[in-house]
């Protein structure tokens, strides 16, 4: 599928939607077995960024949100470099009623060693300021497939194309955006689980492994 037609798709679903002033065929619960948010769930995962250590923590909540009259589900993800918060960010997702998984925004800050908040640019919602939602992962990916995960004028433009599937247990993802030509990541995921493993292959020196995943 070429990129300019999953654009013209993204825009025909997300009308849909808006169809009768609500996006009903959306719900907040994911099941997606290449991107499952099960309320309770946390992920680590450990690395490097930026020539320091890094440990990310992303926790599934059991919070509803609505974006643009979505209901999505709450996740929060906080990254520490060499044991300190670097980052934290709210990130919102919902799923259609085909199985495929929508990005609807973050909420994101980045802090100084003392904790104090020092930007929040990356940060939209999907129904602001022009934004829109983007596929995350679709309910049935096959190698080829390219979709925009974001749309937000000179704030989110992520894309990704499916590169590869192994086993029907193992997908492998390449991921960039227009924002910053000169960067390329890959990104594995596993069946059941999620994301397993991302890596900066170009422009950047950045590899996340997920090291255990609980759930309570």
């Amino acid at each position: 599928m070429t990129r300019g037609l999953v654009v013209v798709v993204v825009v025909a679903l997300v009308a849909a939607g808006n169809a009768g002033g609500g996006r009903s065929g959306f719900g907040a619960r994911v099941t997606n077995p290449w991107f499952p948010l099960r309320p309770g769930t946390t992920y680590v995962s450990t690395g490097v960024k930026d020539g320091k250590a890094a440990r990310d923590v992303t926790h599934v909540t059991a919070r509803v949100t609505t974006i643009a009259g979505a209901p999505g589900a709450v996740v929060e993800d906080r990254l520490f470099l060499d044991g300190m918060l670097e980052e934290r960010t709210i990130d919102w997702y919902a799923q259609d009623a085909h199985g495929t998984v929508w990005y609807f925004g973050e909420q994101t800050a980045e802090l100084d060693r003392h904790g104090h908040v020092t930007t929040t640019e990356g940060s939209w919602q999907a129904g602001v300021n022009g934004a829109r939602p983007g596929v995350f992962m679709p309910a049935h990916p096959r190698v080829g497939m390219s979709f925009r995960q974001e749309f937000a004028k000179g704030l989110a433009a992520d894309h990704f194309r499916v590169r590869a599937r192994i086993d029907d247990r193992v997908l492998q993802t390449v991921e960039w955006t227009p924002l910053e030509p000169g960067v390329l990541d890959h990104k594995t995921y596993a069946f059941g689980v999620g994301t397993v493993f991302e890596l900066t292959v170009k422009g950047g020196n950045e590899r996340l492994e997920l090291i255990s995943m609980s759930r309570r």
